[in-house]
């Protein structure tokens, strides 16, 4: 069951990797319309507005369709075959319920006297938000939010799963395959949207009074949050944490994702304290662990390593470092001490919590879950430091005390209980091979520029998904594949076909090895994507 939960966690990464180039692309737009950053450009009717008009309206994509996002997205990581054919299954199955629920609502609905509890006739032409339906679209009908998307797409994949190879008689072959689930998933949707609008209003009333649950426990609740968001990152099921509040309604409307963009020039002209225009980003602070903590971290790691590795060292943690600062990727740093000294990733899961909490006390909030680029800047600090320049100084100075205390804690810590972080390991040990390949990523991964991955001899992934297929126990031995942002996961039918050494799969070019009975987490880095992609090629090409 908890192999289930993990792989499905993971799949939630596919339609949130979006988010970030996505409000990127919202925040420079932000920027760019605002009159005290441009002046009298930012009038409506200039061309200089017209044009930055045009910029948003795209840049908003992946925000107005984000129950889209997720219903195609996850077809992606669960399908365990035809991903494609099960992607364009859970669309049109989606649109399909949609359409049952708001029909059902014009005909049943509160204000034609039947027996749902919402009023079809309300207009929410211009926002759904408390009126408790939304236009999907084009199409009129309940908002669930991405929470009933992320059911209706897995009541799909499981149909597809377990249905799309059907074999069907020759006179109806026609239905077989991709008709075939949307046959099973059209009379599916009437009992599913039936249900839907039948109960999900109780759950909008309950979802009001979380929110306001949720807003109330103040400085602790963002603490608790933090610290769950950052502890359950190494079994994946940190994605079920953020998600609700990021992206579902949580503590505002339509998730913190997307309504602290859209009141952004609102705020920008306002001098009250950021945390009552915005009380619930403090469930988006996150992010300032992922821009504090990697310097402190780093340089431990660098002070501790014996005289003759911090060369490499150096060239181990900065690259790493400088990724979780600037686009808010943390793992590839994260799970370079997790897998040598698990308790100083338990000590980084309380300081992030603390310093967001902190952080909050004083008065911040907003959408910093991510890193300096895709938040932090663009989202927050050009386009608020006018009216809010004191919150943002007190930011920063919280959290340059906070990397010092990083850095005096896991030196401490690393020297008191002697943890084999990179260039402490004993000679011959299995954790200098760790450091070792991470440095071989790094390299590759700044060679990319001049050798393309597609080029035969200079394929960069394909040697290394090779290896890690052998040691796996072959193609016959491997039931799913799936990645996050730096590991592939895969199932085996047979575990005691893997290789049981470690250090076989640090030289193949893993960065490490989780082993969950026949569940397996090869610690890839950045380039997973490639890796599984030829692996997954190299499995389905078995003789």
């Amino acid at each position: 069951m908890m192999e289930k939960v993990q792989r499905f966690g993971s799949a939630m990464l596919a339609p949130v990797l979006l988010f970030a180039f996505a409000g990127l692309a919202v925040g420079i737009g932000k920027v760019a319309t605002l009159e005290n950053i441009v002046g009298p450009l930012a009038n409506e009717g200039t061309m200089w507005f017209k044009i930055w008009d045009v910029w948003l309206s795209g840049a908003w994509t992946v925000f107005t369709q984000m129950e889209l996002l997720f219903v195609l997205g996850l077809p992606i990581a669960l399908a365990k075959t035809a991903n494609a054919r099960a992607v364009l299954e859970a669309g049109m199955v989606y649109l399909t319920f949609n359409y049952l629920s708001g029909t059902m609502l014009k005909y049943w609905g509160q204000d034609s006297g039947g027996i749902f509890q919402l009023n079809y006739g309300v207009d929410i032409s211009e926002s759904a938000a408390g009126t408790g339906l939304k236009m999907i679209a084009g199409i009129k009908t309940i908002d669930t939010g991405i929470f009933g998307a992320i059911i209706i797409s897995a009541i799909v994949v499981w149909v597809h799963n377990r249905w799309f190879d059907k074999k069907l008689p020759d006179f109806l072959g026609i239905f077989q395959g991709t008709q075939y689930v949307y046959a099973v998933c059209f009379f599916l949707m009437f009992p599913v949207a039936f249900l839907f609008t039948l109960l999900w209003p109780y759950a909008q009333h309950g979802i009001e009074s979380m929110q306001g649950f949720f807003i109330a426990s103040g400085a602790l609740g963002v603490w608790i949050y933090t610290f769950l968001e950052r502890f359950l990152i190494p079994t994946g099921l940190h994605h079920f944490i953020y998600s609700p509040f990021m992206f579902g309604n949580a503590v505002t409307p339509n998730g913190i994702a997307k309504d602290w963009p859209t009141h952004l020039s609102e705020f920008a002209q306002s001098d009250k304290p950021l945390r009552e225009l915005f009380p619930g980003g403090g469930f988006a602070l996150h992010g300032n662990s992922k821009v504090f903590a990697p310097a402190g971290i780093a340089a431990a790691f660098y002070t501790t390593a014996r005289p003759e590795k911090r060369k490499e060292v150096l060239a181990l943690v900065l690259p790493v470092s400088l990724t979780a600062m600037l686009i808010g990727i943390t793992e590839p740093l994260e799970f370079t001490f997790l897998f040598v000294a698990p308790p100083l990733f338990a000590v980084h899961a309380v300081l992030a919590a603390t310093m967001a909490s902190i952080m909050y006390m004083f008065g911040l909030s907003g959408n910093m879950g991510g890193g300096l680029l895709d938040n932090f800047i663009f989202l927050n600090w050009v386009p608020l430091w006018q009216n809010h320049w004191p919150t943002y100084l007190m930011q920063i100075g919280v959290g340059l005390c906070f990397t010092v205390i990083y850095f005096l804690l896991f030196r401490f810590l690393i020297l008191k209980f002697d943890f084999k972080t990179p260039g402490r390991e004993a000679e011959g040990g299995e954790t200098k091979l760790y450091s070792k390949a991470e440095y071989k990523a790094a390299k590759a991964a700044e060679k990319k520029g001049g050798a393309s991955a597609e080029d035969g001899d200079t394929d960069l992934y394909a040697p290394r998904a090779a290896g890690f297929l052998e040691l796996l126990g072959g193609a016959d031995n491997i039931t799913t594949v799936n990645n996050c942002a730096t590991r592939l996961r895969v199932s085996v039918a047979d575990e005691s076909l893997v290789d049981t050494s470690d250090a076989a799969f640090k030289d193949a070019g893993a960065l490490g090895i989780v082993r969950k009975g026949k569940a397996f987490q090869v610690i890839v880095g950045m380039d997973v994507p490639q890796v599984r992609e030829r692996f997954e090629t190299m499995v389905n090409t078995k003789a």
